[in-house]
């Protein structure tokens, strides 16, 4: 006999989806607010000459504000209003969640429950609005420095300019903050997530054409292209494996009886995954790397030692490697530790009587936890820097575009992913209800 799941995933079907006008509505708002995103990423800020910020990035692409402009979806590069994305936003949410690790009250506030969440959400919003106001005004003071053939980025500099500038970039970052809220809040998927993949997804027909154009002057070989598109759909499928990998974990209940019969003796099972921070760190990583570079790529007369820094940063570099690298598997344990607790987890079970056969319940089961968590974390650890790293080398030596890079992939793959595994749980759960009023209905005819 089918299981109630598989009875409701298998009546799954186009006409159920019709009928889901909940799920309909999410999706709209969810595809309505992204529209609203791609439409800002078109409005210049005010004062800035495109045809030389244009010339400017041309110069810059290669750096590491060439894969700020990719995950702001081109608009760093054009200079809009949502030139700053929600990386300040990422950044802040970071800072955050380490000090939450680190100052004890913080700690407190994240297990009141929504009440501490709402709190902690508070004092991120204000902490993206002063990165936002630092990054924005070293962007308005590096325009006003810099000239290209056509004349000067900034028509007219000055304070007035600064200040429209700094209003501009920091009131679109808050709008796209607020936007990725409304996404979670009432549409599907991940708000802050979505925005980054439209970002990336919106330049993707851009970047094969000009994959494409590089064949097409000979600069790249037809069979290096194939053999490049035919690495990144092997990148695509490593991807998908390894985000769909986990460890299953044993866990039995006890029978207990009540009154005259027995209830319990069940066996399941506790999925692990083994990339359980999924696309967090490389986002994290990126965004950490972005905060001093935004000021230092835009600065015509920085130190010396500056642009060699800035130099290092570029792609394929040994700095920027291992740096990316090491944020890279810092955020892959942090954030894991931060989404599973092994002594709660522990604690839980011990309370509802479960157990994992062959470990004591309590500490003993917590250590096993741990043990377990730190082996799998080390494997995606391993798994995002491949990902992320060795595409990275291929874009620094052959020139190939940013969105063909492993973090780009991996963030269309994951959130792509959990997008449609949200949308397949609010399709089940209309399913359920309909059950649910179908058998209200025979009892009251019955």
């Amino acid at each position: 006999m089918a299981s109630a799941a598989e009875q409701l995933a298998s009546n799954m079907s186009l006409g159920n989806f019709a009928k889901a006008t909940e799920l309909k509505q999410r999706l709209w708002f969810t595809l309505g607010a992204l529209i609203v995103y791609r439409v800002g990423t078109y409005i210049p800020v005010p004062g800035v000459d495109a045809s030389v910020m244009g010339e400017m990035f041309a110069q810059h692409s290669g750096g590491i504000l060439g894969m700020f402009d990719m995950f702001s979806g081109g608009a760093l590069g054009r200079m809009t209003v949502f030139a700053l994305n929600i990386m300040p936003y990422i950044s802040a949410s970071i800072i955050i969640q380490l000090m939450s690790a680190a100052i004890p009250s913080l700690e407190t506030l994240k297990k009141e429950g929504e009440q501490g969440r709402k709190k902690l959400n508070q004092y991120t919003r204000y902490l993206t609005v002063l990165i936002a106001l630092f990054q924005s005004y070293g962007i308005a003071v590096g325009l006003e420095g810099m000239r290209g053939s056509f004349g000067p980025a900034v028509v007219d500099p000055g304070l007035f300019f600064r200040l429209s500038c700094v209003v501009s970039l920091v009131g679109g970052t808050m709008f796209l903050m607020w936007i990725g809220e409304q996404i979670t809040a009432r549409g599907v998927g991940n708000g802050q997530s979505l925005i980054i993949f439209a970002g990336i997804v919106a330049n993707l027909p851009h970047a094969l054409a000009s994959l494409l154009e590089l064949g097409r002057t000979g600069a790249l070989s037809p069979f290096f292209i194939l053999l490049f598109l035919l690495i990144a759909v092997a990148v695509i499928g490593f991807v998908v494996f390894m985000e769909r990998a986990q460890r299953r974990i044993t866990i039995q209940y006890p029978k207990r009886q009540v009154g005259q019969r027995m209830f319990g003796g069940d066996s399941t099972h506790m999925p692990l995954k083994v990339n359980t921070s999924g696309v967090i760190p490389p986002i994290f990583a990126s965004s950490l790397l972005l905060i001093p570079a935004t000021i230092a790529g835009f600065s015509t007369n920085a130190p010396g030692w500056v642009n060699e820094i800035t130099a290092q940063l570029a792609h394929g570099q040994p700095l920027y490697m291992a740096a990316y690298a090491g944020l890279i598997i810092f955020f892959a344990y942090f954030y894991t530790a931060v989404v599973f607790n092994p002594q709660e987890t522990a604690d839980n079970l011990k309370k509802y009587g479960g157990f994992i056969p062959g470990i004591r319940p309590g500490s003993a089961t917590a250590d096993y936890f741990d043990t377990i968590l730190t082996r799998i974390t080390s494997l995606g650890a391993i798994y995002l820097c491949i990902v992320c790293l060795l595409p990275e080398i291929l874009i620094s030596h052959y020139g190939v575009p940013f969105y063909f890079g492993g973090t780009s992939l991996m963030i269309i793959v994951s959130v792509t992913m959990d997008t449609v595994t949200q949308i397949q749980s609010h399709l089940l759960a209309h399913q359920y209800e309909g059950l649910i009023r179908k058998a209200r209905v025979r009892g009251r005819k019955g």
